[in-house]
């Protein structure tokens, strides 16, 4: 008899260690790392104004593009049904290099910035509840911004493009994010998983400048179209409550 209760008691276990981990009104957290891989081009760089007067000058065959890099994510996320959930991810921003490109390029590295992405997700689980496979599909919005921009590259700012101390800003842009990824459940909690995201979205970088003439220092504007167009990955882990 005693056997048959233990028996019972471990057969209980089992099926509530295996009790749907992917369920309405359940919250989960994730943490791990993103690697962002900006498919990145630019129109040419452009003067708009010297001195305050409009110049709107274009110089073909110049550009600027945007490295790739890493950095540690977070996620909250929310299932409202068992198959729809809702997720925020965030990550500590991460530093791009800017570099020249086109007749630019010869200068490599002409600067840098930190990106500030965040994400609101919602996202379609496939299979039922109780599966430990779940891909899924999402679309959602995210707003990109730089911040800490500055040119680092000293014959860059000595360029015939600059031609003095120069300052960089960056618009910021509401973006929307596809995704596509899956998840894999160890137990009821434990789980990990990867996603792959495309944003599509551009920004403007504007180079204020204090350029030395031979009539002296006089302020300079110009601007560059950078298409980001990043795809985003996130390998990660997971425990739900």
């Amino acid at each position: 008899m005693k056997l048959k209760q233990a028996l019972a008691a471990v057969a209980a276990l089992a099926c509530m260690s295996g009790a749907h981990a992917q369920s309405a009104n359940t919250f989960y957290v994730t943490t791990g790392w993103f690697h962002f891989m900006p498919q990145d081009g630019s129109d040419p760089l452009k003067i708009d104004d010297v001195a305050g007067r409009s110049v709107n000058q274009a110089f073909p065959g110049t550009g600027a593009g945007i490295g790739t890099s890493d950095t540690l994510g977070f996620s909250l996320g929310y299932f409202i049904t068992d198959h729809l959930a809702t997720e925020v991810e965030l990550g500590i921003p991460p530093k791009f290099d800017l570099n020249g490109e086109g007749s630019l390029g010869a200068y490599g590295k002409i600067g840098e910035a930190k990106l500030w992405s965040p994400a609101l997700i919602f996202k379609y689980y496939f299979n039922k509840p109780e599966a430990k496979f779940h891909p899924y599909v999402g679309l959602g919005v995210t707003h990109i911004s730089f911040s800490d921009a500055k040119i680092t590259n000293q014959n860059f700012i000595n360029s015939s493009a600059l031609g003095g101390p120069t300052s960089v800003s960056t618009d910021s842009s509401w973006a929307p994010v596809f995704n596509v990824g899956f998840n894999y459940n160890f137990t009821k909690h434990w789980f990990a998983g990867f996603s792959l995201s495309y944003i599509p979205v551009s920004v403007i970088a504007t180079l204020n400048t204090q350029k030395e003439t031979q009539v002296g220092t006089v302020s300079q504007k110009a601007e560059a179209k950078i298409h980001l167009n990043p795809l985003v990955t996130y390998l990660k882990v997971g425990y739900m409550f």
